[in-house]
């Protein structure tokens, strides 16, 4: 069977959504699963192209209509995966990355073991992580201690996944996830 639900998770910080867009712009035939989230919009993020941001009564409604694949509490927000979203995409054979946390991901995988394949996303080094969850502007120091607590258990999840892929260079790991993506449609 043909492998179509491309999950890319990773702990916080790593790239997954760098990568997630930049597989976006190589490969555009590729569809993009937006997550629902409680999270409030960071200044650089547009309603409908990151998220669907929304609020947690409209959230908790999806979640009692069974509306969502998975769905969990990260960081004190919530975020969920569509059902319709991948159901749409199973009935039309079209490729899906859903950037998902690292139980959403296996979530997705249990629900739809045939056509899901699961790459996780290892950051290069905790110092690294740090780093990059610094520069990147949008969390106080509070807020990026919660997300390397959070690492530990997100990288006990790393071999449960199909792949795994140290994000140390941004073209070489796009370049990676792309071969191991197209090797397993040629299968």
């Amino acid at each position: 069977m043909k492998k179509n639900l491309i999950v890319i998770s990773a702990p916080s910080g790593s790239g997954k959504t760098t990568l997630c867009r930049e597989l976006q712009k190589a490969r555009p035939e590729w569809n993009f699963s937006l997550s629902y989230t409680t999270r409030p919009r960071r200044d650089y993020e547009k309603d409908g192209y990151d998220y669907e941001f929304v609020s947690e009564e409209e959230f908790s409604r999806r979640v009692k209509a069974d509306a969502l694949v998975e769905y969990e509490e990260v960081h004190g927000y919530l975020y969920g995966t569509p059902r319709e979203v991948i159901e749409s995409v199973l009935r039309n054979g079209d490729m899906l990355l859903l950037e998902v946390d690292v139980r959403g991901g296996i979530s997705i995988k249990e629900a739809y073991p045939d056509p899901t394949l699961t790459i996780f996303i290892r950051p290069p080094s905790v110092e690294e992580l740090k780093r990059r969850l610094r520069i990147r502007g949008s969390d106080s120091e509070i807020r990026i201690t919660k997300r390397l607590e959070r690492m530990e258990m997100e990288m006990g999840y790393e071999s449960l996944y199909d792949y795994s892929v140290v994000n140390d260079n941004i073209e070489r790991t796009l370049g990676e996830i792309v071969n191991i993506i197209e090797s397993e449609q040629n299968e």
